[in-house]
């Protein structure tokens, strides 16, 4: 049986790009987490150690997001390799980053990355 398990939207607001005015000015964020793992035992017995605690997830999002990077493909690889060694019995990983209304000199909403295993 595959179970799905998503953190969508945590808001972050970071000093990520390669301008140096996104380094003082920083920006608004969104990451979406999407995971394939098996809570069967935790759906039976209630118990959060069963299954994938979405407190750690938001950790691992928070803290990655606070290291200044020049990419956010660069942030998104350090949450995905923290994700798939820390938490255990996750099967697939998807990892979105969005940057929200980024300077790129165009009317452009966002942008984003994923990254799938």
């Amino acid at each position: 049986m595959k179970h799905t398990i998503e953190v969508n939207g945590i808001k972050i607001y970071a000093f990520h790009g390669c301008l140096p005015e996104e380094e003082k000015i920083g920006g608004n964020y969104k990451v979406d987490i999407s995971l394939q793992t098996n809570f069967t035992e935790a759906s039976q017995t209630d118990e959060l150690i069963k299954t994938v605690d979405y407190v750690d997830i938001n950790k691992i999002v928070c803290e990655e997001m606070a290291i200044r990077s020049k990419l956010i493909e660069h942030v998104g690889q350090r949450i995905f390799t923290r994700i798939k060694k820390e938490v255990k019995n996750v099967d697939f990983l998807i990892v979105k980053i969005i940057k929200i209304s980024p300077p790129i000199n165009g009317d452009v909403e966002n942008v984003a990355i994923i990254i799938e295993e």
